[in-house]
């Protein structure tokens, strides 16, 4: 499918699971705008390099998600918004009881806050284009949780729940809205876990990633960010415009359990 001259917003996308949907998303024609909170030479040149490599218009905003009011500005400074990407995340791990209140602020605000900032301004957008995709890339902790992630699960059900409801608002306009929940992606940031991994539980690669890592994904094997672009991509596409409100799993089995 082509999805030529829309422009699609991915926020935290300057590596890993945003820059792969990013990437599937210039393949597929769209022009893009990529997002993190850095302002580095080597975040603008990503996007000319995508823009290059597919023919596309491609640019770099800096915009800091955990401030409401710049989640807003990354869409008002993008201009148009047909595509919406919520991707933003970080990460703390603590029992509850010790969790640090900035980091439990932190989570929620990059990863909730900021995703309905920024579809308050896009939705607008879209009924003036009249047409939009909206796209949250939550987690299968939206749909299960784990011991010692409050803040993040709570964050990715918010943003399931936040998703239904922008998907009723938006029900008799060709506008949809729809929640990806991926299990453990190969990014770089797992990746850099994985040799403590070993050294931790004196195990080699491929055991540490099966039987710790990869723990609870029964299908053993990572979820890639090219794989999540494709899902986005097709989201995008004619063939899912009657597919709003709703999550896509894509977690090797994971929340088949």
């Amino acid at each position: 499918m082509s999805l030529k001259g829309k422009t699609a917003v991915i926020t935290g996308s300057n590596s890993g699971i945003g820059l792969g949907v990013a990437r599937e998303l210039a393949k597929a024609g769209a022009n893009v705008v990529l997002n993190s909170f850095t302002d580095r030479k080597e975040d603008h040149d990503l996007a000319q390099e995508i823009a290059d490599s597919h023919g596309v218009e491609a640019r770099y905003i800096k915009a800091d998600l955990s401030k409401g009011d710049e989640a807003r500005g990354l869409i008002e400074t993008a201009g148009t918004c047909d595509i919406l990407v919520n991707n933003a995340g970080i990460q703390h791990v603590a029992p509850v009881e010790e969790f640090p209140a900035e980091k439990w602020d932190a989570i929620i605000a990059i990863m909730l806050s900021s995703a309905f900032h920024t579809s308050a301004v896009a939705v607008p957008m879209m009924r003036k284009a009249g047409w939009g995709r909206i796209v949250n890339i939550a987690s299968a902790h939206g749909l299960r949780a784990s011991p010692y992630k409050s803040a993040y699960v709570a964050a990715k059900h918010g943003v399931v729940g936040m998703t239904k409801v922008v998907a009723l608002e938006t029900a008799q306009e060709p506008i949809t809205a729809n929640a990806i929940c991926p299990g453990y992606v190969m990014t770089p940031l797992v990746e850099s876990q994985i040799p403590d991994t070993m050294k931790q539980y004196g195990m080699d690669r491929e055991t540490a990633i099966k039987e710790v890592i990869l723990d609870r994904q029964p299908s053993k094997e990572f979820t890639t960010v090219e794989e999540l672009g494709g899902v986005t991509t097709f989201l995008c596409s004619d063939a899912a415009k009657q597919i709003t409100g709703t999550t896509i799993s894509v977690d090797g089995g994971w929340t088949a359990m």
